[in-house]
């Protein structure tokens, strides 16, 4: 089963603890899951299907399976969003208590040190996609946005989930939805873009990349499909966190 490679060294007992505090929800497509300037106290950890952050109508990034989206600080047990966040695809989310995540920092740093790592690594790919926006063509831009859906989104070989609309393609390429429509169907016609019942596809060459992958990509499943967070063993686990030992120094 699935276990989030952030807390894979967490003692039975903590994960445990983080499971009871943890509340799983589903978002049908389209559906808002977090509205800007609203105040949280979880950090959404998406355990199947894709979720956009949105800003001024603009999608700025993409959350997708074992990706996070937290707030600008781990310094507080809540904060106030400034993105909206839309479910691109039917999505299951754990939501995670700010509070939970803070004890084991302290406790563990390598917990620190991953969010450090999920944090960096998407400040680097929201850049990289801000420099395509400003110096590619359209047809390259919107190249790079299909093969980056091919990892986001994947279906079948090479493809992406056909759910995802031009729209949205619009939206995180900084263009307008009749560019978009233009641009693939000029794709479509030459060849580099093929559309079936079960998504959109592109060859594997269709276009070099320069950004990378969040975490270690993980074999395609069903969008639908809620994918367990945790070993569900771990919810034999005693109640008593403390039965677990003296935690590392």
């Amino acid at each position: 089963m699935y276990l989030h490679p952030l807390i894979a060294s967490v003692p039975p007992a903590d994960r445990a603890a983080l499971i009871r505090s943890s509340e799983l929800r589903s978002y049908r497509r389209n559906e808002t899951v977090l509205l800007a300037d609203t105040w949280t106290d979880s950090i959404y950890c998406v355990a199947s299907g894709l979720l956009r952050a949105v800003d001024r109508d603009v999608t700025t990034d993409f959350i997708r399976r074992g990706d996070f989206f937290l707030g600008p600080s781990l310094g507080e047990d809540r904060y106030q969003t400034t993105s909206t966040l839309v479910a691109a695809l039917p999505s299951s989310v754990y939501l995670m208590p700010i509070a939970a995540i803070r004890r084991l920092c302290s406790t563990y740093p390598e917990v620190t040190i991953g969010l450090l790592e999920v944090a960096m690594k998407r400040i680097t790919m929201i850049r990289g996609q801000l420099r395509r926006i400003s110096s590619l063509s359209a047809e390259n831009l919107v190249g790079r946005v299909l093969h980056e859906l091919t990892q986001l989104a994947p279906s079948g070989s090479g493809g992406y989930d056909k759910r995802i609309t031009q729209a949205v393609i619009a939206s995180y390429s900084g263009l307008s939805r009749e560019v978009v429509n233009k641009t693939m169907r000029d794709l479509e016609s030459r060849g580099l873009v093929r559309r079936d019942e079960k998504g959109i596809h592109i060859p594997p060459n269709f276009a070099s990349t320069d950004f990378g992958s969040l975490l270690p990509d993980a074999p395609a499943e069903q969008a639908e499909e809620a994918h367990p967070m945790f070993d569900p063993e771990l919810f034999t686990m005693p109640e008593d966190a403390g039965n677990a030992g003296p935690k590392p120094d």
